[in-house]
C-alpha cells in the first residue's frame, strides 16, 4: 500500500471516530428542534449508608464537571478528536509518525478516562449489593447510562485503531494489552447485565407504588407481588416495619421464598400457624403472605368472618338481655325516656357537648363525674356493655334507692343545652337536657357492678344504669347509696 493510500485510509477512521462521537448530540439537537422537547429529565435518589463506588465518584468525578464542560469535550469529544486528527496528520506529513501515534493515544486515553470510571464504579457497587445500586438511580436510567457510556467508548477505540502501528504479520500482544482486553470483556459480559434488571434487583418504594408513595413503575410484577414486597420491605404505610432480614434480598428470591411458603400453607388449608409453616426457614414472611397466597387470604377472611359472626351474636345476646329487663316505672312523668345498650372499652360511657370532647372528669364514688360540657358514667369492668335507661325531666324527680346498689347525684353545667351520651361503638343517646343551656343535676343509679367484677363469665345484661337529668343549681355531689 502506498503512503498516500495509507494516510487516506487512516483519515477515514479518524473521520468515523469524530462522526460517532458527535452523532448522539446531533441527533438530540435535531429531535429537539422537530418535537420541541429538549429531552431533559431528572430523578431523585434516596439511600442511606456508604457505598465505595459512589463515594469515589462523588469525591472525584462530580468535581470534574468543570473539565467535562470545557468546549473541547462537547459533542462527545468530537472537537478533541478533530484536533488530535490534525496533530496526527501534521506529524505524518513532517515524517514523524511516532509523534502522531502518541497524540492519538493521548486523545483516546482522555476520552476513556472521562467515560469508563462511571461504568466501573457503578459496577463495583453492583457487586457490593442491590442496596448500593439504588443510589445510582432507577434501574431503567442506569441501564441507559451504561449503554451510552459504552457507546462513548467507541470513538476512542476507533482512534486507537487509527493510530496503531502498521504490521505485516500477526504479532502476539503483550501481557498488559491482553489483561486490559480481558478486563473490558468481563465488564461488558458480567457487569452490564447486573446493572440492567438482573435477578438480584431490589425494587425501591417508588417502583412498587406502595401505599402513600411511588410511581408504580415495576411493570414486570403483578399487583399481588407488589403488595407482598411492600409489606416485606416495610413500605406498607402507616406501619412501615417490614420483615427483618429480608430488606436487601432480591425481589426474585423474596417472591420465590414466599411462593414456597404459600405452597406449605396451602397444603394445610391456608393456616400459617400450622407447624410445617411456622417452622419453615422463611416463616417470618407469613405475616405478609395473604397478599401473595390466595389460600392464606381465604383462610384469613374465613377467620375474620367467623370472628365477626361471633361478635354479632354476642352483641345480639346482650341487646336481647337488656330488652328483657323490666322497663323502669318513673314516679313522675319524664319529658323523655329512652333505653339503649351502650358499649365501652375503657370503663366509662361519656357524655359531652360540641367543643368539650376529650376531657373526661373524675368520678364520684367511681360511678359518675361531671364538668362543664362533659360527663362520665361507669358502665363496665374495663370493657363490656350496660343496659342504660335515660330519663329527662323538667323538674326534680322523687328519689329512688330501693332495688339499686349505688345511687350518686352530681351537678352539671350545660354550655349549649345539647348533652348526649356516646358509647365506644358510636351509638348515642341525645336530648338529655330539657331547658337548653344552664345548670342541671345528674342522678345515676347502678346495679350489677359486683356481679361483673367478681364473676369471670357474667350473665348477659348484668349491668343496669338509670340516668336521670333534671334542672338544678346545686353544685355539690350527693351519695345516696
Amino acid at each position: 500500500m502506498s503512503r498516500r493510500s495509507w494516510v487516506h485510509g487512516v483519515s477515514k477512521v479518524w473521520a468515523a471516530a469524530t462522526l460517532t462521537a458527535a452523532a448522539p448530540a446531533l441527533y438530540f439537537w435535531v429531535a429537539s428542534i422537530l418535537t420541541g422537547d429538549d429531552g431533559v429529565s431528572s430523578y431523585v435518589s434516596m439511600s442511606s449508608g456508604s457505598c465505595l463506588g459512589w463515594d469515589i465518584y462523588e469525591l472525584v468525578f462530580l468535581r470534574a464537571y468543570a473539565v467535562v464542560d470545557f468546549p473541547l469535550f462537547s459533542y462527545g469529544g468530537a472537537p478533541l478528536i478533530a484536533l488530535g486528527c490534525a496533530g496526527w496528520y501534521l506529524s505524518v506529513r513532517r515524517g514523524r509518525p511516532g509523534l502522531g501515534r502518541i497524540i492519538g493515544r493521548c486523545v483516546a486515553a482522555v476520552l476513556l478516562v472521562l467515560n469508563l470510571p462511571e461504568v466501573l464504579l457503578s459496577s463495583l457497587d453492583a457487586a457490593l449489593g442491590p442496596g448500593c445500586m439504588q443510589i445510582w438511580g432507577p434501574p431503567e436510567l442506569l441501564s441507559q447510562q451504561f449503554t451510552w457510556r459504552f457507546y462513548d467508548c467507541l470513538p476512542p477505540i476507533l482512534v486507537l485503531f487509527a493510530v496503531r502501528a502498521p504490521r505485516r504479520a500477526f504479532v502476539r500482544r503483550g501481557p498488559v494489552v491482553r489483561t486490559a482486553a480481558g478486563v473490558l470483556a468481563v465488564t461488558a459480559v458480567v457487569l452490564l447485565p447486573a446493572a440492567s434488571a438482573s435477578p438480584g434487583k431490589v425494587s425501591a418504594q417508588w417502583e412498587l407504588g406502595c401505599p402513600g408513595f411511588g410511581d408504580d413503575t415495576a411493570t414486570r410484577l403483578n399487583a399481588a407481588e407488589k403488595d407482598f414486597l411492600c409489606k416485606v420491605r416495610g413500605y406498607d404505610l402507616p406501619y412501615d416495619s417490614g420483615v427483618e432480614g429480608w430488606d436487601e434480598v432480591s425481589d426474585q428470591d423474596v417472591l420465590a421464598q414466599g411462593r414456597h411458603l404459600c405452597a406449605l400453607a396451602t397444603r394445610h388449608g391456608g393456616d400459617i400457624t400450622a407447624r410445617a409453616v411456622s417452622e419453615a426457614p422463611q416463616a417470618s414472611l407469613a405475616g405478609a403472605l395473604a397478599d401473595l397466597c390466595p389460600a392464606v387470604a381465604r383462610a384469613r377472611q374465613a377467620e375474620a368472618d367467623r370472628w365477626q359472626a361471633e361478635s354479632d351474636a354476642y352483641v345480639a345476646r346482650e341487646e336481647r338481655a337488656c330488652a328483657a329487663h323490666p322497663r323502669h316505672q318513673p314516679k313522675i312523668r319524664p319529658v323523655r325516656q329512652r333505653r339503649a345498650t351502650l358499649w365501652t372499652e375503657f370503663w366509662t360511657i361519656d357524655g359531652w357537648e360540641d367543643g368539650y370532647e376529650g376531657n373526661p372528669p373524675d368520678l364520684v364514688r367511681d360511678l359518675v363525674g361531671s364538668g362543664q360540657g362533659t360527663l362520665a358514667i361507669w358502665a363496665a369492668d374495663e370493657a363490656g356493655s350496660a343496659c342504660v335507661t335515660v330519663e329527662s325531666y323538667a323538674r326534680r324527680p322523687p328519689l329512688e334507692v330501693r332495688g339499686w346498689e349505688e345511687v350518686v347525684e352530681v351537678g352539671y353545667e350545660s354550655p349549649s343545652g345539647a348533652l348526649e351520651l356516646v358509647d365506644g361503638d358510636g351509638t348515642s343517646v341525645k336530648g338529655l337536657t330539657t331547658r337548653g343551656p344552664g345548670s342541671y343535676r345528674v342522678r345515676v343509679h347502678l346495679r350489677g357492678r359486683e356481679l361483673v367484677t367478681q364473676v369471670i363469665d357474667a350473665p348477659d345484661g348484668a349491668v343496669e344504669l338509670l340516668v336521670q337529668v333534671f334542672p338544678g343549681t346545686a353544685k355539690k355531689p350527693v351519695v345516696y347509696k
